[in-house]
């Protein structure tokens, strides 16, 4: 078995979704959640919003939409990439990117349906400082690949 069918065999998924459960995703990652780099980001939309976000560049996320009309993606910023919000209950699940590489995604750590114990102490993480090109390939290097389009979810735009 190669190392990385081993991988795929050892991961687990981790379900979540928005509070109203409209938007939701399947988080799917090898590494155990002890070993998750989480972060909380110091912007003021991920502090008002008090976000945990958490990827594995190794891993895959997949979006769910049971009503594509109530998905708002709202851009800020640098409006490099697509901040995924339920327009019903207003919970925050994470954001998305598309460039030249891919699309890419980062979780809400706290939309997931259980959040589990060991779940490490966030890092603050303040990326004011980067520009665009700077923020695109921290980005590509360090968030989750999304798997292919899921239908309800409008396609992500190109990085700005």
């Amino acid at each position: 078995m190669t190392a990385a069918i081993a991988a795929r065999v050892a991961s687990s998924v981790f379900p979540g979704r928005c509070h109203c459960g409209a938007l939701g995703f399947s988080f799917q990652t090898a590494l155990p959640v002890g070993q998750w780099s989480v972060r909380a980001c110091q912007c003021r939309f991920c502090r008002t919003h008090g976000a945990l976000t958490t990827s594995d560049p190794a891993g895959r996320l997949t979006l769910h939409v049971e009503d594509g009309a109530l998905l708002q993606r709202y851009r800020f910023g640098l409006r490099t990439a697509d901040f995924l919000l339920c327009r019903r209950c207003g919970v925050y699940i994470g954001a998305q990117i598309e460039t030249a590489r891919g699309a890419f995604g980062i979780i809400n750590a706290l939309a997931l349906t259980a959040v589990p114990q060991a779940l490490p102490r966030a890092a603050a993480a303040d990326y004011s400082s980067e520009s665009t090109d700077e923020r695109v390939e921290r980005r590509e290097r360090r968030w989750t690949p999304l798997t292919a389009v899921v239908p309800g979810v409008p396609p992500p735009g190109p990085a700005a």
